[in-house]
């Protein structure tokens, strides 16, 4: 059986933390930001954590 391959795409969507915990971007920042909000825009930059729910089908993926 070969190795599982990582899904390139995601891997360079998320990101693991030396903790483990896996950060990702906000979504709703890339075009269109003139009719969004200041605080809106601050809200959204940066980044978060992935949600539970997520978390098992996204580390399957990465071959965590």
């Amino acid at each position: 059986m070969p190795k599982m391959k990582t899904h390139r795409g995601l891997a360079k969507r998320v990101k693991v933390t030396s903790k483990g915990r896996l950060r990702k971007r906000s979504k709703n920042r890339s075009h269109l930001l003139e009719k969004k909000s200041a605080r809106r825009k601050r809200r959204l930059s940066g980044e978060s954590d992935v949600s539970k729910a997520d978390d098992r089908s996204i580390r399957s993926r990465l071959n965590t």
